[in-house]
């Protein structure tokens, strides 16, 4: 039989959370996915660390002037089997769509240990994918932990094959390349609001929104996919937050370039509106056939590479702080009761003989 290939149409919310309060943002996620639905999209992609929101702290402010907000983070950082994720599940499943999610993740393990993660959901509630970034860029260092392999996969939909990547990951060609060689059709790449570098008063900081437009274009172009890009945006109410830090970091977070969301196509070309200033949803058709076409030209995975020459391996091995071998349980008799106790060798216990 010929083959067949998915059509849909893609959303990327381009959204700014409720900063540092999972709950309200995981309502603010459910009303997004519920009118990306409406509009009739089948997969929803939100930005990097959309719960409970991105550290920007930890670029403006000196990291001994931050413990608040980073125990502020931990708190409300949330688990893959949580009630958090729980609802985003139901929410997929009750609209019938897919749903990337960005999140910083905690650990029952460590109350400080935390990850920059992002979730796969399928249309029916399940867990398709839990990818943990490989290593935070820059400032990130501050706050999370290096991620491992586990999350590299593409997995199968109804909407095709989908991988994601988080940030700077978009940068790293051996990431990229391992979504690649697994047939990856529609990519999810996810970033920050902002992305400071420089202080206020010198112009030469990093431009977010370029290096976006650059990295979105490369790995479309290179993987031959559709690619629909999600970011955070720097709402009134989070500015005003982090200008508590102080004038010169306010500055710099008015001042930073910000980012933006768009879905492009397999030869690199948008393919939907673009925002950047102001919170929306932007949306595009995808027709995963579009990806067979451009294939011909370059097929890194296929006949235009040499396999006699590079080779890859990806350990996806979870990483975990330790493995415990099968309980011993050495606590699980109960304690004897004491009067049978004393019964048992011939003596009677002390609260009866002193009642004599």
């Amino acid at each position: 039989m010929p083959v067949t290939y998915p059509r849909f149409k893609a959303a990327a919310c381009h959204a700014a959370s409720v900063f540092l309060d999972s709950a309200a943002s995981i309502e603010k996620a459910c009303d997004l996915i519920a009118e990306a639905a409406r509009n009739g999209a089948s997969l929803v992609a939100f930005p990097e660390s959309f719960i409970p929101g991105f550290p920007v702290w930890a670029a403006v402010q000196a990291p001994i002037l931050s413990h608040d907000l980073f125990a502020m983070l931990a708190s409300q950082s949330i688990r893959i089997d949580g009630p958090e994720i729980g609802r985003i599940r139901m929410a997929a499943r009750q609209h019938g769509v897919v749903v990337s999610l960005g999140i910083s993740e905690g650990t029952d393990a460590s109350v400080g240990c935390l990850w920059n993660s992002n979730i796969l959901i399928g249309a029916d509630g399940a867990i398709l994918n839990h990818h943990r970034k490989l290593v935070p860029t820059y400032f990130e260092k501050l706050v999370w932990a290096n991620g491992d392999g586990r999350g590299l996969r593409v997995v199968e939909s109804e909407i095709g094959r989908l991988g994601m990547l988080i940030c700077g990951e978009n940068t790293n060609p051996l990431a990229r390349f391992s979504l690649m060689a697994q047939g990856e059709q529609v990519h999810v790449s996810s970033y920050p609001p902002v992305w400071p570098t420089r202080p206020s008063s010198d112009n030469r900081g990093y431009n977010l929104r370029r290096a976006i437009e650059i990295r979105a274009g490369g790995h479309a172009f290179e993987a031959k996919v559709f690619n629909v890009v999600t970011s955070g945006c720097l709402d009134v109410s989070l500015l005003d937050t982090l200008c508590k830090l102080g004038r010169e970091a306010c500055e710099i977070l008015e001042r930073a370039p910000r980012a933006a969301s768009m879905i492009l196509d397999p030869t690199g070309e948008i393919i939907s509106n673009v925002l950047s200033e102001d919170e929306g949803i932007v949306y595009a058709d995808i027709d995963v056939a579009r990806c067979v076409e451009p294939k011909q030209f370059h097929d890194v995975v296929g006949y235009y590479n040499r396999f006699d020459i590079f080779h890859l391996d990806v350990d996806r091995t979870p990483r975990e702080p330790a493995h415990f071998t099968a309980d011993a349980q050495p606590y699980s008799e109960p304690l004897p009761d004491r009067a049978s106790h004393h019964a048992s060798n011939g003596s009677e216990p002390p609260s009866m003989a002193n009642d004599r």
